[in-house]
């Protein structure tokens, strides 16, 4: 599963190399087409720009998907649980047979990208009220049992990760209005994140809605609204960038929807 790769940059401090931001797209249009596409490179752009020496990995998740999990990984971690969670670096040796392994191999870089950045930018649009398969694809991976977990007992492995996740909507599903209860998308990745261990204090989301108003006649009518939604949104994501950029004050998050 090929990424981007890191770019090159001077270190923050000498032999010490740049906080690494992840940036994970899932939406199966292209740039042109996908505003969330849009919006994540909006934020990766200033970001960098911002910060010439943070490392950068982008992973598109439709390009190069995440194989769906096999019968070897759900079986490993079944084991785990029961006789003892390990770190990420140990569960290889627990594997007990080629299929377990392949499972692993496939899940291992995966888990290690994500322990090692510093900020995580995912990049959602609303599929069927919730989330597209190809970003199931790589949560059903890197939530395997434990490996987010100090095995010490101390804060867990990503008690210092920030997350940006920035969701994108056809139509409208805000506070109050008729859908809301239909969003399956921003509610379980903020219980997602949180559960693998982001701390809500540490997570932002941007939501772009309606934004298939300039395409859909009967959203015709909404086309005001959207246009204030998008822009609103890339407003945030202009000002989280510029807050996020390690070194900078961290934000103070915002629990309501930006829209």
């Amino acid at each position: 599963m090929p990424v981007a790769p890191t770019s090159p940059a001077a270190p923050s401090a000498p032999g010490r190399p740049g906080p690494l931001l992840l940036h994970l797209d899932s939406a199966a249009d292209g740039p042109d087409a996908s505003v969330s596409r849009q919006l994540t490179e909006l934020f990766a752009a200033r970001l960098r720009a911002r910060r010439p020496d943070v490392r950068y990995r982008h992973r598109d998740l439709a390009a190069d998907p995440v194989p769906p999990l096999g019968p070897g990984l759900p079986r490993l971690g079944r084991r785990l649980e029961r006789t003892g969670l390990v770190p990420a670096h140990e569960v290889g040796a627990h594997t007990r047979d080629a299929e377990e392994a392949r499972e692993w191999e496939l899940t291992r870089p995966l888990v290690d990208e994500l322990l090692a950045a510093d900020l995580v930018l995912l990049g959602v649009p609303m599929y069927h009220f919730s989330v597209p398969a190809a970003l199931k694809a790589w949560i059903d991976r890197v939530g395997f049992p434990g490996v987010f977990t100090d095995p010490a007992g101390g804060p867990g492995l990503l008690h210092r990760t920030r997350a940006v996740v920035v969701a994108t909507r056809g139509g409208g599903y805000g506070p109050g209005t008729p859908r809301e209860p239909f969003d399956f998308q921003l509610p379980y990745l903020r219980a997602l994140l949180e559960n693998l261990g982001v701390p809500a204090r540490h997570l932002y989301t941007v939501t772009a809605e309606l934004t298939l108003a300039a395409l859909v006649p009967h959203l015709a009518h909404l086309r005001g609204t959207a246009a204030h939604s998008l822009a609103t949104a890339r407003a945030r994501l202009e000002t989280l960038a510029d807050r996020l950029a390690p070194g900078a004050p961290a934000p103070t998050p915002h629990p309501e929807r930006t829209s």
